[in-house]
């Protein structure tokens, strides 16, 4: 089947590191069940953490997916961060535009939305 949604959409397919944070609207997360750690952290600080795990990506010290693994408040840190394919209206708006700008393979800088703040990784 080729990547197209509905009515002709483009889909895409991203993996995706998520760092939660105090301003994050569900603070509690597969780590964190009590959501303790994710209360206590600051924006500044979940970015700076991703800054991080981003660099080491680029200069290629890790793989997205073992980071994501590791470090990603989402569930999908199980499946390294992949979110699967998904088409327009499907997520939060920044990550749905920061995801369709990117080329396949390359990597987002840091993208805020209500969830806190991610990397994004296009993948298809």
């Amino acid at each position: 089947m080729s990547s197209a949604g509905t009515a002709g959409e483009e889909t895409v397919r991203a993996s995706h590191i998520l760092i939660k944070h105090e301003g994050s609207r569900r603070k509690a997360s597969w780590k964190d069940p009590e959501g303790r750690v994710i209360s206590a952290t600051t924006r500044a600080d979940a970015a700076a953490r991703l800054g991080e795990l981003r660099s080491q990506i680029l200069a290629g010290r890790a793989s997205f997916a073992d980071l994501a693994a590791q470090h990603s408040d989402c569930s999908s840190a199980r499946r390294g961060g992949d979110l699967g394919t998904f088409g327009r209206r499907q997520m939060q708006k920044p990550f749905e535009d920061a995801t369709y700008a990117l080329k396949v393979g390359e990597i987002s800088d840091i993208i805020d939305t209500e969830s806190g703040v991610h990397i994004i990784l296009r993948t298809a």
